[in-house]
């Protein structure tokens, strides 16, 4: 067990740190308003990548705060539906990948839709408009806007509820088996996504990003993917003056405050020598989710890859098929 952190005894039962505001469900309900009340225009191009079991599509779709948003589509071939689908959520800062990283799930009868965040590596439109800095990092982005609202984040996890939701109602797939994954960022997605669509019936985040922010701090590891917590602090709040109202206002886009939200059957995965997501963020939101699931632990692994585990995320998501 890794030095760093509690032992795991005491992960199995750890309910975080990071304060949750007073108002987090009104917060919630006024953004999902929004998102409800927002036309998605949605568009699908042929793509240009070929495949003998898919065909393939450019998908944009129009988010909140007017940000039009990209994501790969696949649909199988010689499939009409209603066929399960799974919506597919990147690491920080990156994009979907390629097309080719989706065709297994194809070949096997799932309509694989992987979106590009707002404001990252991909295609997907940053709006902007917000007051404060927005020097380094998106976990910081709008801490400054008298505003909770303008949360870069806030907006990406309505992003991944509008893709969801778009998903379903696609005449090909059935609103029944729909599932949700992805790793660091893409799995704190997917427990925002579940947790905003509970209809969500599978999901499968690996050590998931964006929990528990004070708990990072506590632990001197605001490094890496949280670096930006740590030089907030040094640039903008130098003696801590606003620490409280800061991670207060953080936990508006802290996952492990959505996370018994869920109502999906939930598999995790994490390593509990990550330093990059320290496990004990990872399981403030674990243990919070109240609906079927189960957590397979690496114990000498970090935020790296997981060896094994995509065969388990396979057969797990192959139970959508039934």
């Amino acid at each position: 067990m890794a030095v760093f952190e509690m032992p795991l005894e005491k992960l199995k039962c750890y309910m975080g740190t990071n304060p949750k505001p007073d108002d987090f469900d009104e917060y919630w309900q006024r953004a999902l308003d929004e998102m409800n009340s927002t036309d998605p225009k949605v568009e699908m191009v042929p793509a240009d990548f070929r495949s003998p079991v898919a065909e393939c599509y450019h998908l944009y779709f129009t988010g909140v705060k007017g940000a039009r948003i990209y994501a790969k589509l696949l649909k199988p071939k010689n499939n009409d539906g209603p066929m399960p689908a799974i919506l597919c959520f990147h690491g920080y800062s990156v994009n979907s990948g390629d097309w080719h990283n989706y065709l297994g799930y194809a070949a096997s009868g799932f309509t694989i839709a992987a979106m590009d965040c707002r404001g990252q590596g991909g295609l997907s439109e940053d709006k902007g408009g917000v007051l404060g800095n927005t020097l380094q990092g998106h976990i910081i982005r709008g801490l400054d806007d008298p505003n909770p609202d303008n949360l870069l984040f806030r907006n990406i996890f309505l992003d991944t509820a509008m893709l969801a939701r778009i998903v379903m109602d696609m005449p090909f797939v059935d609103r029944t088996r729909v599932g949700a994954m992805g790793g660091s960022q893409g799995g704190g997605l997917t427990i925002a996504c579940a947790a905003l669509v509970p209809e969500i019936k599978r999901l499968a985040p690996v050590y998931p990003f964006l929990s528990d922010y004070k708990r990072v701090w506590q632990m001197d590891l605001a490094k890496a993917a949280y670096e930006e917590l740590s030089q907030y602090f040094r640039r903008f709040d130098p003696l801590h003056t606003r620490e409280e109202e800061i991670f207060t206002k953080l936990g508006y886009i802290d996952i492990q405050h959505l996370a018994d939200r869920i109502k999906g059957e939930v598999l995790m995965a994490t390593g509990l020598m990550d330093t990059v997501c320290p496990p004990s963020t990872q399981f403030a939101a674990y243990n919070k989710i109240k609906s079927r699931k189960n957590i397979v632990i690496y114990p000498d692994f970090g935020h790296e890859h997981l060896p094994g585990f995509e065969d388990i995320k396979y057969r797990f998501m192959l139970g959508l098929m039934e």
